[in-house]
């Protein structure tokens, strides 16, 4: 409700779609809903939920990995961990490897400027440098695996020397109506 374009937003949806609703304090929800409702109540509200799929999940029990995750949610988007940190615990994991150990060039000062990142491997960008930096860095890794949670898959772009599953959302909407209806509605 205080940042562009977020606000402007809120003022023009048809539709808010409340996710992850599995995963949030159920306080939160009730905040996030009354804080729509207050500034836009004609607007519909779906709570939907992100469930995270792996192509293997039996793939990653026992193993020592190397998780990726989405850099700039991580270093400066507040959050301490993402989704492949959840399917690394989830899927039953020895071990989350910390890459900091075998950071290189742009990752390593991206260690540098947020040292509060932690045990996760940050993708930061995709210029030819970086990806550069990322391939060296995860084929430098001790690890089993690699379990990757970037909005690209990576596999497009990189060679590692490791195997390697990205880790992927479904959007599973809870009630109705779901976004389906409301889009064959109004474009009958």
């Amino acid at each position: 409700m205080k940042y562009y374009p977020g606000e402007t937003n809120l003022y023009l949806a048809d539709v808010f779609v409340i996710n992850k609703v599995d995963t949030a304090n159920p306080e939160n929800i009730i905040t996030v809903r009354e804080n729509l409702r207050s500034i836009n109540p004609e607007a519909i509200i779906i709570e939907a939920a992100s469930p995270l799929f792996v192509n293997d999940p039996d793939g990653i029990k026992g193993k020592r990995v190397l998780v990726i995750e989405d850099g700039p949610t991580l270093t400066h988007g507040g959050m301490a961990y993402g989704a492949g940190w959840v399917a690394a615990r989830r899927f039953g994991a020895k071990e989350i490897v910390d890459p900091r150990p075998f950071a290189v060039g742009s990752i390593l000062a991206t260690y540098k400027k947020y040292p509060d990142t932690g045990t996760i491997l940050p993708a930061m960008g995709y210029g030819k440098e970086m990806v550069k930096d990322l391939e060296k860095t995860i084929n430098a890794s001790d690890v089993d695996m690699v379990i990757s949670a970037t909005p690209i898959d990576l596999t497009r772009i990189i060679k590692v020397n490791k195997p390697m599953q990205r880790v992927r959302y479904e959007l599973q909407e809870i009630g109705v109506p779901t976004l389906e209806d409301i889009l064959k509605k109004k474009f009958k």
